[in-house]
């Protein structure tokens, strides 16, 4: 049985930084929690989905032990392209030039997983349906930014409320959702509030992350852990390598560990650009010499 089960497709990356550098490169939800989730040691399965004409999905995850690559075949690949204006990342124009087909259950693997993790990247990757189908079999995990994200007639991205919350809420143990998501979703910039307004809808465990935080509620506590990067070179992922060490922590530690450990992992990886291809040992001696 694999720890996590990763749900999402790897997509073509242009990237313009905010001093005008160009930089073109595979990224994807997927690609960054997957990374992340095996280097800190857990026995990880991803199910990428695109053209393979476009992209050799083995090689997107070659520099890193502990994943193994369920590859499912699109007519198209989702190209994104990036454009970032501030020197901290917080501010940027997303267009999505090409999208993938949706997901549907026959795409997912038979090998069963204890965390089934969605993380598309844009409304339609993933449909309700299969969220639905995950929680028949384990826990399911779900980064809401493709229940949001909607590409728009001009192609860019724009977020919108998730129509299905109420109804798909209860069946995620785990949602994860960056401070504009959560206001989107609750119609409050108070994130604490906001976490407490999921977990009332039926989400087990809320993770909310911030440029300057990360902070989970399950219900009845709410914790929180500062993120202290000494770069922000790596911005790009920050979300997708948080969620994806919170859950493998998680598997066997209790919320305020976890949530320490990931913390700690974004603040690393957010000193390089790319996934994370450090180790555990890193993350622990990056925590003892900065909290």
């Amino acid at each position: 049985m694999f720890d996590t089960m990763i749900i999402g497709q790897v997509c073509r990356d242009t990237n313009t930084d905010y001093d005008g550098r160009v930089e073109r490169r595979p990224g994807g939800a997927v690609l960054y929690s997957g990374h992340a989730a095996a280097a800190i040691g857990g026995n990880v399965a991803v199910v990428p989905k695109g053209n393979p004409a476009d992209l050799d999905f083995e090689a997107c995850f070659a520099d890193v032990s502990g994943v193994t690559v369920f590859p499912r075949v699109s007519a198209r690949s989702t190209e994104m392209e990036n454009t970032y204006f501030t020197a901290d990342r917080e501010r940027r124009r997303s267009i999505c030039a090409a999208s993938i087909d949706p997901y549907t259950a026959a795409d997912l693997p038979d090998e069963k997983a204890r965390i089934y993790h969605i993380a598309g990247l844009v409304t339609g990757d993933i449909p309700g349906d299969l969220i639905r189908e995950c929680a028949k079999r384990g826990d399911v995990a779900v980064d809401v930014q493709c229940m949001m994200r909607r590409v728009e007639p001009d192609r860019t991205l724009k977020l919108h409320d998730w129509d299905e919350k109420y109804e798909l809420l209860p069946l995620i143990r785990y949602l994860k959702t960056d401070a504009a998501e959560a206001e989107m979703l609750t119609g409050t910039d108070d994130r604490e509030r906001a976490a407490r307004l999921l977990s009332l809808w039926g989400a087990k465990e809320v993770v909310i992350t911030h440029n300057t935080e990360v902070i989970a509620f399950d219900g009845t506590d709410l914790y929180r852990e500062p993120l202290r990067p000494r770069n922000l070179s790596g911005r790009t992922g920050r979300g997708d390598t948080t969620f994806a060490g919170y859950l493998i922590e998680r598997l066997s530690k209790p919320i305020p560990e976890a949530l320490a450990f990931a913390a700690a992992l974004v603040s690393l990886k957010m000193e390089t650009p790319g996934p994370f291809l450090g180790t555990r040992d890193d993350v622990l001696a990056f925590r003892k010499a900065f909290w």
